[in-house]
């Protein structure tokens, strides 16, 4: 077998907010259909899509996470700077989203801070 391409398939109750909070933060449009608003993320242009609950559910037949008990997966964003990330965390403030870990020292040489997009999927913002 060859792996020749990944991606991401998250469940979402609201695709309007989800593009429109996406779009703020930068995040490049993918598509869109009625099931579903997607976008590229980095310069390697990973894709994430985001389907309605109800229709991820139907096709895959499996239940979709309880972001409220946990996460299924945190994705890293790289940041060039602390203030970058600091810009991150007032962007993602302003377009809706929630900050789970402000920014702050993680470590020797790690500075980031955690976010949750509307939904409650999580990603890390990290300068290293």
């Amino acid at each position: 077998m060859q792996l020749k391409k990944i991606w991401a398939n998250l469940a979402v109750a609201n695709l309007d907010r989800t593009t429109k909070f996406y779009t703020e933060l930068g995040f490049t449009p993918n598509g869109s259909s009625p099931d579903l608003t997607s976008f590229r993320a980095g310069e390697d242009g990973f894709i994430i899509h985001f389907f309605r609950g109800e229709v991820l559910k139907a096709n895959v037949d499996m239940t979709p996470a309880d972001l409220s008990q946990g996460n299924e997966i945190i994705f890293t964003l790289s940041a060039d700077s602390r203030e970058e990330v600091q810009q991150w965390e007032q962007a993602v403030r302003q377009a809706g989203g929630s900050i789970v870990s402000p920014s702050r020292e993680f470590g020797a040489g790690y500075y980031g801070l955690v976010f949750a997009d509307p939904d409650g999927h999580r990603f890390n913002v990290f300068h290293m």
